[in-house]
């Protein structure tokens, strides 16, 4: 499980996540959206160790990430918007690399690598060099490296960027499969129709702040509407969320200062 304890990081002056708290349990596909610069991608960031939180604390299956960050990594996979990969290694290779890093045995390992060659569809190009990869071979690639070890959470973001229709359609089963059999599922993405259909829980993050916490159900409740689409549900959301804040922002410019107040 997900456990982000009014987590706030900054950098310098600017507050890029604002006291975050978010808990997602074991078997939970969790949505993560907003606008560019919302704070998705550093959130991210810290939940995989890439960056520790200014203040607050984040745990993964009860691991703190900036304490005890190898216990809390060898239960995680991650799935970046621009894959990493070595572009001296085939396929191949890159997979026997990532189960000797995390410490798979062997003989486990090579059954493995098979199941996900065969579950990713990945026979045709796999023995190449990943220099010769398009984005979409690589994104594949990179979901099996990040489901090879059989994490306990898995971190996307943006899972569905360059990927065919046929591809697509594999992740969506997978992903679904995975939480079914117990996986935490947290994933980033523009595409709210991904997030439509295959979500438990959907979050909205703007400005650093969570917006909102539940399902789509839930979001057509606090806006009143019978709307269907998670699109529209989110253009709305945001756009009154948007007139919220210029709306405080000119009362708060309207409203006398203390020293005028004390002048009268």
């Amino acid at each position: 499980m997900i456990e982000i304890d009014n987590v706030t990081r900054r950098y310098g002056a600017k507050v890029a996540v604002n006291e975050l708290s978010l808990h997602i349990p074991a078997g939970e596909l969790f949505a993560f959206l907003g606008p560019n610069g919302a704070g998705k991608t550093t959130t991210i960031k810290m939940l995989v160790g890439l960056l520790r939180p200014s203040s607050g604390s984040i745990r993964l299956c009860g691991y703190d990430v900036s304490e005890r960050h190898h216990a809390a990594n060898r239960l995680l996979g991650y799935v970046p918007d621009v894959p990493y990969l070595y572009d001296k290694l085939s396929g191949l290779e890159f997979l026997h690399f990532i189960a000797d890093m995390y410490g798979v045995d062997k003989r486990v390992a090579e059954d493995k690598i098979a199941e996900q060659i065969e579950l990713f569809e990945l026979r045709d190009f796999v023995a190449e060099l990943t220099e010769s990869y398009s984005h979409g071979m690589k994104q594949r690639l990179a979901f099996a490296a990040a489901m090879l070890h059989d994490p306990s959470v898995v971190v996307i973001d943006e899972p569905m960027v360059g990927l065919d229709p046929r591809s697509v359609r594999l992740i969506k089963d997978l992903l679904r499969a995975k939480a079914r059999g117990g996986q935490t599922i947290f994933m980033s993405t523009h595409l709210l129709s991904i997030a439509e259909e295959i979500a438990d829980r959907v979050g909205i993050v703007d400005q650093g702040r969570l917006q909102f916490l539940g399902t789509i159900d839930q979001l057509r409740e606090r806006l009143a509407t019978h709307e269907r689409s998670l699109e529209q549900l989110y253009l709305n959301f945001t756009a009154a969320e948007l007139a919220e804040q210029r709306g405080n922002a000119s009362a708060d410019a309207a409203a006398p200062s203390p020293e005028a107040e004390e002048a009268r």
